[in-house]
């Protein structure tokens, strides 16, 4: 996908579970002191899932939008699924009250959610539906004592995408994809944790279709890092969003908002997306805003984003990330491992 059609955000929700885990709860347990690279992680509680906070956040979002039930579509990403064999898709449009639609699950690890973003933008552009509905949203799941536990956290997003006018929030201006077999991070049919090749996280992973699918962007629309004022890139740990963002030529100043991580952990599918609407949550009319997911596998989708006056006004109909960040409640270990079904019996 290159340039789209006036396409744009009409309105956006989030939701991050109130529970949080202190990584040094996690370096206890395993290492006997210590912490992790993040502060703490969103734990979902045990009555939550990826299907409970896709309605939480698309119920924000469509209220925002002013939709109500005119949807043409809602796609979930996520790479934790309540069912197997089952879509997440159709329970959420049933919770929405809407039926006569288009309904389908995404999944592309933490990418998942930006391409069902990608396309809606393709069904609104063409004229096939008025507006959409993307949700980005995980629980993701990390194996006692390994280095993903530290970070794996629940959370996500949730977009309505129509077609751009004076009410709308944000004109999406273009977005491209770059994908390539690089096997990273898996999971096998009836596995309960991920694996993955520490070696091959950083550079032939994560870097590369990063820095790949940013630079192709830039150049596709004749744009430099400084043409933007904000900049949020897929966060699987602190570090490497920060160093994508050096690499590739844009400040701190320019991520900040939208680096999560630290105090909320890896949401997975809902990661990138969660930053894009914390940005949302401050950004002025007219600035441009540079969106990159990236999903093991791998592949990464970016896009460029440009914030409008009816943004101002429409957000105060949302909860603000930052407040939901602010809100929460500390647990130990013990109540984690209850929380996430830790505990085999």
């Amino acid at each position: 996908m290159r340039t789209i059609s006036p396409v744009a955000i009409e309105g956006y929700g989030a939701y991050i579970p109130w529970y949080r885990l202190p990584t040094s709860e996690i370096a206890r347990v395993w290492h006997g002191g210590g912490s992790g690279p993040n502060r703490e992680k969103a734990v979902a509680s045990n009555d939550e899932d990826t299907t409970t906070m896709a309605v939480e956040a698309a119920r924000i979002a469509i209220s925002m939008a002013g939709v109500e039930k005119n949807l043409g579509a809602v796609f979930v990403g996520t790479e934790s699924k309540v069912y197997a064999v089952k879509p997440t898709s159709t329970i959420v449009a049933q919770a929405l009250g809407c039926h006569e639609l288009l309904a389908a699950d995404f999944e592309f690890a933490c990418k998942a959610g930006t391409e069902a973003m990608q396309v809606i933008c393709g069904l609104v552009g063409s004229g096939m539906i008025e507006h959409g509905l993307a949700c980005a949203v995980d629980t993701a799941q990390g194996r006692p004592g390994d280095d993903l536990e530290f970070t794996a956290a629940s959370g996500g997003a949730a977009f309505v995408i129509g077609r751009s006018s004076r009410n709308s929030l944000a004109r999406i201006v273009g977005s491209v994809t770059y994908v390539s077999d690089t096997g990273d991070f898996w999971r096998r049919q009836g596995e309960k944790y991920p694996r993955h090749l520490s070696r091959f996280t950083g550079e032939p992973a994560y870097f590369h279709h990063v820095e790949t699918a940013v630079k192709n962007l830039l150049s596709e629309f004749k744009l430099k890092p400084e043409d933007f004022q904000y900049a949020v890139f897929h966060q699987p740990n602190p570090r490497f969003p920060v160093e994508a963002a050096t690499r590739l030529g844009f400040s701190m100043k320019q991520i900040e908002t939208g680096l999560l991580n630290p105090v909320i952990g890896n949401t997975y599918s809902g990661s990138s997306p969660l930053g894009l609407a914390a940005v949302l949550d401050i950004a002025k009319p007219g600035e441009r805003i540079l969106l990159c997911s990236f999903g093991s596998g791998a592949g990464s989708d970016a896009f460029i984003i440009e914030a409008q006056q009816a943004l101002v006004e429409k957000r105060k109909m949302g909860l603000p990330v930052r407040e939901l960040i602010e809100n929460n409640i500390k647990i130990d270990y013990g109540m984690y491992t209850k929380f996430r079904d830790k505990l085999q019996r």
